[in-house]
């Protein structure tokens, strides 16, 4: 089989091209071998059709780009894309009998006088398209691994609602929403963020969308981590973070070791840790909590720095009821309900904060609604007042004959609406989830929580848990009763 001579061409200029775009482009060298290999596959593929028959060397190393083009010598050619005449193939050195196979080799001095221009600068296209995708790929299973930690790059430049950030050579996106309100970035700037999601591009050659963050609740754990070694080496715990950002964040923090104190190892020193932390978020005001297994006292902690008196808790609806001194009050709402709804957050709960000395009624005033023999009953179970009804188990009070589900959501709107409060939909979803007593039959009492204040605590709390709230009139998500 003859082979026509090498091309010309200096390979190493070939084997250093190879080299830059693999080492720029961030590619090893097996596959951009492949991609040219496809690529040239393609090319061939356009210029013959899909049957011709080919073999394409690409050696990076050594700068060798070969296309044989391989036919079949006949006397009489009947198929162009697979045969060639015995007289055409002999015209060189070797000599072909009818039957042989025989190599027609396109090389790079002559790749554009075969398949003409126009499909050689398509080929060029295709291929720094793979390129770029595959560049693409690269940058999107790496930044995915990453997702969760911190980057530190520079701002690239600033738009209406988002904020381009350059990390390696790589563009990132802050979003408006992912943004410390007020905070201003400035060109050229150092930035510090947490990389929260990377989103592949639908437009081709696109590089993928890398989100990154500051307002995240994960941004401020990672910064703790940093820190405070004690969280970073795992013996101080973070439970919940419950955050506005740029205002105010709650930490619920829990030490693995009895010689550490969680909040003071996280405060540091005259607070030099979290400082440090308070600096980086725009002077974020940042409550560093004790984290508890037990509700109550878990909700009591969250409310500092106002002190309560009485944490009653429903596990069922993740809701609570919490008693606190009238000049406690505007510190348990905080400015604008901050405080209060940053607790409920960090805990889970709905929080109903009540003051103390709130009215109540004699539940006698609502005998008419109730029906004689059913308002006997209820006070026989040591129901006396419109508070106790409303404070009483669900279960407990569908135990007494004649109290059925739909007449418990009914006479709790009616005693609301007297005190100018509404019910809260998860309490009356609760009670209608209910089996109405058979018979008579009692029902299972939900045992009550009892919370006690100990020395670790935020807050003070002392007396019982009963099982069902009351939420008065709703402040961002919680609720505050006053007694007018």
């Amino acid at each position: 089989m003859a082979r026509k001579a090498k091309p010309k061409f200096d390979k190493n200029i070939i084997v250093d091209a190879f080299a830059e775009m693999a080492r720029d482009r961030g590619i090893d060298r097996e596959t951009l071998q492949t991609i040219i290999k496809e690529t040239l596959s393609m090319l061939v593929r356009k210029k013959y059709g899909e049957r011709a028959e080919f073999d394409i060397v690409v050696n990076m190393d050594k700068g060798d780009i070969e296309i044989y083009r391989i036919l079949t010598v006949v006397e009489n050619v009947e198929d162009a894309v697979l045969e060639i005449a015995r007289e055409e193939a002999n015209q060189g050195v070797e000599q072909y009998d009818a039957g042989d196979e025989f190599l027609e080799e396109i090389t790079l001095d002559n790749i554009a006088e075969n398949f003409g221009r126009r499909l050689v600068n398509t080929a060029g296209q295709t291929l720094n398209q793979r390129i770029r995708d595959v560049e693409r790929d690269n940058i999107n299973a790496y930044f995915a691994d990453k997702i969760s930690e911190i980057i530190v790059g520079e701002v690239h430049h600033v738009r209406r609602s988002d904020v381009f950030v350059m990390h390696n050579n790589v563009e990132m996106r802050l979003p408006r929403e992912e943004q410390i309100p007020r905070e201003r970035y400035r060109k050229n700037e150092p930035i510090r963020a947490i990389i929260k999601e990377v989103r592949k591009q639908t437009t081709s050659g696109s590089g993928p969308d890398i989100i990154v963050s500051r307002a995240d609740n994960a941004f401020l754990a990672k910064l703790f981590e940093i820190e405070i070694p004690e969280i970073y080496d795992r013996l101080i715990e973070i439970k919940a973070i419950a955050r506005e950002p740029g205002e105010r964040a709650k930490v619920a923090v829990q030490s693995f070791d009895d010689r550490i104190d969680p909040v003071g190892a996280c405060v540091g020193m005259k607070g030099i840790r979290i400082h440090a932390i308070v600096r980086e978020l725009s002077n974020e005001n940042i409550d560093v909590i004790n984290f508890s297994d037990d509700p109550a006292t878990f909700i009591a902690r969250a409310l500092s720095p106002a002190k309560v008196k009485n944490i009653q808790v429903s596990a069922e609806t993740r809701s609570c009821t919490v008693l606190v001194a009238d000049d406690q009050v505007s510190l348990a709402i905080g400015k604008n309900g901050q405080n209060v709804r940053l607790a409920s957050r960090l805990t889970g709960y709905s929080i109903s904060l009540v003051k103390e000395g709130i009215e109540d009624i004699e539940l006698i005033e609502f005998r008419d609604e109730l029906g004689k023999d059913l308002y006997m009953r209820i006070i026989e179970s040591e129901i006396d007042t419109a508070r106790e009804f409303l404070n009483a188990e669900p279960t407990r009070l569908l135990s007494i004959p004649g109290m059925t589900r739909e007449l418990l959501v009914e006479m709790r709107r009616i005693i609301l609406e007297e005190f100018e409060e509404r019910e809260n939909p998860d309490v009356r979803d609760y009670i209608l989830s209910l089996e109405n007593a058979q018979n008579g039959a009692s029902l299972p009492e939900t045992p009550l929580e009892t919370a006690q204040n100990d020395s670790a605590g935020n807050g003070s709390v002392n007396g019982s848990a009963s099982a069902m709230q009351n939420p008065p009139q709703e402040i961002a998500n919680t609720q505050i009763e006053n007694n007018g």
